[in-house]
């Protein structure tokens, strides 16, 4: 398995999902500020709701930008099966007799990368509970819960 090529199939995920955003950014602008969104009465508020889902979006991309800039900026260090896991590590396991590979990086969690042998990462950002039963653990380690034998560590 690829770690690099994993890594950047995840940036190029967040840069697409950043593109979307800032589209989505532009549109929400326009109908707020468009002809259509003009108030025909004072109870009209088609037009306050455009900005309200402009903001939103603005807030949306703002956050896609600072997790593209955060796997940008990260160097993901290779790991051995005797280094303890941290974050950037590539993480190989057994769940429920099926072998899982876990991605810790600093942007994209919840993104699942597919890999050339068919593989799926599953990204795990700082905020994802199984990433604090991972790391410091090494190959061999049983973490409770998820039920999971970690088997390599890249």
């Amino acid at each position: 398995m690829d770690k690099s090529a994993i890594i950047d199939s995840l940036k190029n995920q967040l840069k697409e999902q950043y593109e979307r955003a800032v589209a989505a950014v532009q549109d929400a602008a326009e109908a707020a500020t468009g002809d259509d969104t003009k108030a025909e009465s004072k109870y009209d508020t088609r037009g306050l709701e455009a900005s309200y889902l402009a903001a939103g979006q603005v807030e949306q991309a703002d956050r896609m930008a600072r997790e593209l800039g955060a796997v940008e900026a990260f160097h993901f260090p290779d790991f051995t099966d005797a280094t303890p896991i941290a974050p950037g590590a590539l993480v190989e396991g057994v769940l429920d007799g099926k072998k899982v590979y876990y991605l810790l990086a600093p942007g994209g969690g919840g993104l699942t990368v597919n890999t050339e042998d068919g593989a799926v990462v599953t990204v795990l950002g700082s905020d994802a509970p199984l990433r604090g039963h991972l790391l410091d653990a090494k190959t061999g380690a049983k973490i409770e819960r998820p039920p999971l034998q970690i088997t390599g560590v890249k």
